[in-house]
């Protein structure tokens, strides 16, 4: 699967967003190294805190079906002006599954995205050694 197809599948996805308050539609599909594809979009709730974004409902969908090793995220912003990439939480949130190495691809569309990877959007990782005991 290249990287425009997977972020194709991420804007697909960011058409399925329920965002009656922010009205900014994300879409996520997450490639797992086994192939599988995961896709995932934001789900906005009156009680903001209770909000899921697309990248944690694509991981959260991935994770409950036993995958746990991913190769690849793409983002969709399609309403936005410039490439949005992942929130702080977000950025956590993978690299809780994911090296530093994997590539992250975000953007509002194909001809205006990043390809950048975790390390770069998330540097200083710590506390992975807290796993691994």
């Amino acid at each position: 699967m290249t990287y425009s197809e997977l972020f194709e599948k991420a804007l697909e996805a960011s058409k399925k967003s329920y965002s009656p308050y922010s009205h900014f539609p994300v879409g996520a599909a997450l490639l797992t190294e086994s192939g599988k594809i995961f896709c995932g979009c934001n789900v906005e709730n009156r009680s903001f805190g209770a909000t899921r974004c697309a990248e944690q409902t694509a991981i959260q969908k991935a994770v409950s079906e036993g995958e746990k090793e991913f190769a690849a995220i793409a983002i969709a912003t399609p309403k936005s002006d410039y490439p949005v990439g992942p929130c702080g939480i977000c950025r956590q949130i993978i690299s809780e599954f994911a090296d530093g190495k994997m590539p992250i691809i975000y953007g509002c569309s194909w001809e205006n995205h990043i390809e950048s990877d975790v390390e770069t959007l998330y540097p200083s990782d710590s506390l992975h050694e807290l796993g691994s005991s």
